[in-house]
């Protein structure tokens, strides 16, 4: 999101002369809000001033009042704002929410008709995967993850895609904070091991879980970026081994990649730039 060039009154567009008394105070707590999540750390108020061309008292008044009500927090043992689990929780009940609408669901049906298996929609979370949505294949005994579910990062094949796309010190800051749990014989455990396997992921755009969080199961994820190359989400089909191997597995990859840019669209479009392209064969997901 670019600075406005001239947002006094706290708006993109500006508040239009119909809109209803404090609107312009609602619109510029937005746009704290925006300025915040978008930032790659913390920002004061200082910062927020300068950047959404508020004065200092009244930035501090809402970002204050913001906080109180839970929507951000002071960085820890600073003064910073940062935005609150409060906030974090309700942006994931947004996107869950949204990828229940019918043209993001009809893309999980899509791929769930062309491979005959299980689709799984997700986002990285505080150290997890969230599944955002899911599309069960018609076979009995199926795995079942509700929306909203959490599983780990390291041994799932979307999970590894986000893994892949963090720079060495990210990566080496967040396997600090997360269990790298050893769920089935498969499952890599050691960072460094883990890390070797990042550069197959970058290069070919897919990442495979060969039996690594659940005996007998194998998945196959590719990325789904926003319009400025950032990876954000993952498309993932699952199966038993029995049925999909790790080598079939590969075979579905182009229906996975011709999904991801209908996602694209159905998420970004609206945001501008180029969405489609960013699949293709060999694309990193960073």
């Amino acid at each position: 999101m670019k600075d406005d060039a001239n947002t006094n009154n706290g708006t993109r567009g500006g508040v239009n002369d119909d809109a209803p008394a404090g609107a312009g105070s609602i619109f510029k707590a937005l746009r704290i809000l925006e300025r915040i999540v978008d930032s790659s750390g913390p920002v004061s108020v200082a910062r927020l001033a300068t950047t959404l061309n508020y004065s200092k008292p009244t930035t501090h008044r809402i970002a204050t009042f913001l906080e109180e009500f839970g929507f951000l927090e002071r960085e820890p043992g600073g003064r910073r704002f940062i935005e609150s689990q409060r906030l974090i929780d309700l942006a994931l009940n947004v996107l869950m929410a949204a990828a229940h609408r019918p043209n993001r669901r009809g893309i999980l049906d899509w791929v769930v008709e062309q491979t005959g298996e299980t689709c799984n929609f997700g986002m990285m979370h505080h150290g997890e995967l969230v599944y955002l949505d899911r599309v069960e294949a018609e076979w009995p005994l199926g795995l079942r993850f509700e929306p909203g579910s959490r599983v780990p990062l390291h041994c799932t094949a979307i999970g590894k895609l986000f893994l892949s796309a963090l720079s060495d010190e990210a990566f080496g800051s967040l396997v600090k904070t997360i269990r790298l749990t050893k769920y089935t014989d498969s499952t890599i455990v050691d960072p460094h091991a883990l890390r070797a396997t990042f550069d197959e992921i970058r290069q070919t755009g897919v990442s495979i879980d060969n039996q690594e969080f659940m005996y007998g199961v194998v998945c196959i994820a590719v990325p789904v970026f926003d319009p400025s190359g950032e990876l954000r989400a993952g498309l993932a089909i699952s199966a038993p081994e029995a049925r999909m191997s790790a080598e079939h597995a590969l075979e579905h990859a182009p229906v996975l990649r011709e999904a991801a840019k209908k996602m694209q669209t159905a998420m970004f479009a609206s945001a501008g730039g180029d969405v489609a392209g960013r699949q293709g064969e060999g694309d990193e997901p960073n």
